[in-house]
């Protein structure tokens, strides 16, 4: 049965081929939804980016017919924008609001469907981002429901390390051949695999999937890798470092909580491939500019002066890197990497446009971008460029987003498999006592 999808403006805004999305059912989009794009398309952020693609894309659906009266779409459904004919909603309902317009049209839309005969009714459901204004859709009896398309099951997310027990013999085999065949399963190029004596015996080993995924290699060189003196402080620094330190390798993603070394050990080991390996031409470090809390507005300064507010966490880490003795003596030095021009701190608006060919490219909170920004982003990065991209799911600042359907789970969900990738997700918090008792009870 084809159903009826009413847009709200912040499903639109969030992935811009969203019309695309439904098939062959009909998709409506409120007149005030078109009013709020028209608000928002002079903001210089991704909002406003968005907002004109949009725009673009409806005004390309004209040259098929009016809009008022529907067109179709790739899919094989219908597009139309829908005016507001009457107002059906109770009368506690503020009409100011653009949420109660997009509100009064879908409930128009269901009580007009429901006269025709039942065989030929359909469902009016209306998509939208907002949790409030799905709450106010059920109580008057309009289905609704958050836009899924991107969004990924995070208790099932990759995590880049499986444990598996075997037969304590095969584990000393394996010792010795440094290799053992993939046993049937589940596994992905690059994943990390625990092996386990199944007989009681604490015989273990560690090994990673090799490229072709069929089989296990042995972790070499047995020592523990580092960079700029920085040595993992448990098994998932350690496998991340590998990866990091992977040249084969073209994008590697970090997931974990606060406090678990996921910039610090990125960061360290960015700048050992740059300045010190010299493998890559330059370090660029770019990051989401997202509020925690009340905005602070604008801010005075130069580019550089402003980012400093933003990216203080990305300058504790270099000063810390430093000199870990003297942290006096740490924030000069790394003010001296900064003006070496071999380090580049960046916002996420000013990497789009660019192309990075031979760089070292962190995205760090990478959690506060959508799938489509996350995209964008990557599509930077040119021929022999590794991007790291960084974050954690539970700290997120943006209203339309969580751990489901934020770009780095996404992204984490999209490229398993893929032999150019690698992941892992950290667990342990290293910061401080605090910071992991924080991280665990708050």
């Amino acid at each position: 049965m084809k159903k009826i999808f009413v847009l709200d403006t912040n499903v639109l805004l969030h992935d811009v081929k969203a019309i695309e999305a439904f098939e062959d059912n009909d998709v409506v989009i409120p007149i005030v939804v078109i009013e709020e794009l028209d608000n928002f398309k002079t903001d210089a952020d991704d909002r406003g980016k968005n907002a004109r693609i949009v725009s673009r894309t409806l005004d390309s659906y004209r040259t098929k017919g009016r809009l008022s009266e529907g067109v179709p779409t790739e899919s094989g459904g219908t597009l139309r924008i829908e005016m507001e004919k009457e107002r059906v909603l109770p009368p506690s309902f503020v009409f100011n609001k653009s949420d109660n317009g997009i509100l009064n049209i879908a409930y128009f839309l269901k009580k007009n469907e429901e006269t025709h005969k039942i065989n030929n009714k359909k469902p009016v459901i209306i998509v939208t981002k907002d949790t409030n204004l799905r709450l106010k859709a059920e109580a008057i009896g309009v289905e609704a429901q958050d836009y899924t398309t991107d969004k990924i099951n995070y208790s099932e997310l990759y995590t880049g390390v499986t444990e598996l027990e075997i037969d304590a013999p095969a584990i000393d085999a394996f010792y010795k051949n440094k290799a053992m065949p993939l046993p049937e399963g589940n596994f992905y190029p690059n994943e990390f695999i625990i092996l386990k004596a199944n007989d009681g015996s604490k015989k273990s080993a560690v090994g990673r999937v090799g490229n072709n995924g069929e089989a296990i290699i042995k972790l070499l060189p047995p020592q523990e890798p580092t960079a700029w003196g920085i040595k993992p402080l448990n098994k998932e620094q350690r496998f991340a470092m590998e990866l990091l330190l992977d040249d084969t390798l073209d994008i590697v993603t970090l997931v974990g909580a606060a406090g678990t070394g996921k910039t610090l050990i990125t960061l360290a080991t960015g700048l050992q491939r740059t300045l010190d390996e010299q493998k890559y031409r330059r370090l660029v470090v770019c990051r989401s500019v997202v509020p925690v809390g009340k905005d602070i507005g604008f801010l005075p300064g130069t580019k550089e002066e402003k980012l400093e507010v933003w990216m203080g966490a990305i300058y504790d880490n270099m000063a810390f890197l430093a000199d870990r003795k003297n942290p006096d003596d740490g924030e000069e030095k790394a003010k001296y990497i900064l003006d070496s021009g071999k380090v580049e701190i960046a916002s996420i608006t000013h990497i789009r446009g660019r192309s990075l060919p031979q760089q070292y490219m962190i995205v760090d909170d990478a959690q506060n971008l959508t799938p489509h920004e996350m995209k964008t982003i990557l599509t930077r990065a040119g021929e022999g460029t590794k991007v790291v991209v960084t974050g954690d799911p539970y700290q997120i600042d943006t209203p339309y987003l969580d751990a489901e359907s934020n770009g780095l789970t996404y992204l984490v969900d999209r490229l398993k498999g893929q032999k150019s990738h690698g992941h892992i997700t950290f667990t342990k918090t290293e910061r401080s006592r605090l910071a992991d008792i924080a991280s665990k009870l708050l």
